[in-house]
Formats: structure tokens, C-alpha cells, sequence
């Protein structure tokens, strides 16, 4: 299946028309959110200076023949976050990492929290790249061996009104390649089903697979396509399995 790269300038999401503000609460929201938006619009801005698109890492994709000493890619984690269905504030984060040579998880860990910060569009990284990021940074900290050599985020990478969705943020920030894979696509201006992956020969559905950070469009496809037993590549899918059962666990 053909896969372009679509160009950020092209991208457009579709929002829901809002009721206007009716009481000065209303109105004080409003304004403050503007405010916060602005922010988060100058943070984006100075980590989108630092994004690679390009690969950049001293491994290589497995293969069948040998070469040599260079380091080859093995260890792949994912992230994702799941949500309370009776609390959308309570959220758990997992991070997995699969081992490429025996397709099992070889690391887990997760961690539930309230989310004080609404989900604005175009600014989710703000609301879930911290706990990503925490579980990330604990694994390194620890000098854990299974430490991923890239990272797949349940979400978008350059596919982003901005061109710099969670899977660019998380990237830049814990300095790792990066690749953004979507279920779900917003309306996007001049795209087409050609620009997305059906992974599986079962696969009803496409994924939307794009650059996060360190890392090609080519290789990034490479890479989901050799994860993948099912729709969704399996370090991502593994992720969303075990964040939704400590959840249900946990209530």
C-alpha cells in the first residue's frame, strides 16, 4: 500500500461548534484557557526547534543477514493511556517494551493519576506526555537494560495542526526516536485513505503512522509493520491491554 507524507501546512481538524460563554465563570474559563493556550503555543514552539525528522540512531532494523558488529534494533516500547469510564480525570499510563527477537514483553510498569488539565485540541501532550514521561524517566534512572531503543506512542507525531503532536513531544523531551501511530484520523485536508497503513491482511481499519522524533517516515513504517499481529502494532496494543486492566484492577 502506497504511504505519502503529508505536508503539516495541509492539516486541519474539524472541532465542534461551542455554545458561547453565558456567565462571567463562562467568560473568566475562556480567558484563562487563552492564556494557558499561549503558553503551551511558545513550549511547542522551542521543543518543534529541536525536532529531527530524519533517522538518526546507531541501530539498525533486523534483518536475515549479518552485519557485522553495528547494533541492531531489538528492544521497542509503547505507550498509551487509558481512562476511568466513571472518571475521565483518572487515568492509568503504561509503558511496555517487547523484544523484537521473541515478540514478548520483557518490561511493564504503569501508574494511575488524576489529570488536572483538560484535553484541549491540539495541545494533548500537555495532559498525558508528563505521566509518559515520569514512567520513562524512572525506567532510565534505574539504568533498567531493557530500556527502549525507540519508543511507539498511541498518537501523532507530525500529523498535528502544529506539526508537533505527543509522539514529537515525548520524543524531544526523553531524546528518543519516535513514531506517532493514530487510530483515528481528524478531517484532514487533501488526504486520502493512500496515506494510511492497513497492518494486517484482517485489518478492517487503517492506523496513521508519522514521524515523532529521530527517526524517517520510511523506517517508521518499516518498524510498525514488523510489529504488528494486529491492527495496532504490538508494543502499543500491549500497552492499552495492561493500562486497561490495572484500571479495572484498581477500582
Amino acid at each position: 500500500m502506497k504511504m505519502s507524507h503529508l505536508g503539516v501546512e495541509k492539516l486541519w481538524i474539524i472541532m465542534n461548534d461551542a455554545k458561547e460563554p453565558s456567565s462571567s465563570i463562562s467568560n473568566f474559563s475562556n480567558e484563562f484557557q487563552s492564556s494557558q493556550q499561549m503558553d503551551w503555543l511558545r513550549v511547542q514552539d522551542s521543543l518543534k526547534g529541536k525536532l529531527i525528522t530524519e533517522d538518526d540512531f546507531k541501530w539498525r532494523l533486523p534483518t536475515r543477514e549479518k552485519e557485522g558488529s553495528c547494533e541492531i534494533l531489538k528492544y521497542v516500547g509503547g505507550v498509551d493511556l487509558s481512562f476511568s469510564k466513571d472518571d475521565s480525570s483518572i487515568a492509568c499510563g503504561t509503558l511496555v517494551v517487547l523484544d523484537l527477537t521473541t515478540n514478548k514483553v520483557v518490561y511493564e510498569d504503569s501508574s494511575i493519576v488524576r489529570l488536572h488539565i483538560p484535553y484541549l485540541p491540539g495541545f494533548l501532550a500537555f495532559r498525558e506526555a508528563p505521566v509518559l514521561l515520569e514512567l520513562l524517566d524512572k525506567m532510565k534512572n534505574n539504568a533498567h537494560c531493557f530500556y527502549p531503543q525507540l519508543l511507539m506512542v498511541d498518537g501523532n507525531g507530525l500529523l498535528h495542526p502544529r506539526g508537533f503532536g505527543l509522539a514529537c513531544h515525548i520524543g524531544v523531551l526523553a531524546d528518543l526516536p519516535t513514531v506517532g501511530v493514530g487510530k483515528n484520523l481528524h478531517h484532514v485536508d487533501g488526504l486520502t485513505q493512500s496515506t494510511a497503513m492497513r497492518s494486517s491482511e484482517g485489518s478492517l481499519k487503517p492506523i496513521f503512522i508519522s514521524v515523532g522524533h529521530r527517526i524517517s517516515l520510511a523506517s517508521a513504517i518499516a518498524i510498525v509493520r514488523m510489529t504488528c499481529k494486529f491492527r495496532v502494532p504490538e508494543p502499543i496494543r500491549q500497552a492499552d491491554i495492561r493500562s486497561r486492566e490495572r484500571l479495572r484492577n484498581n477500582q
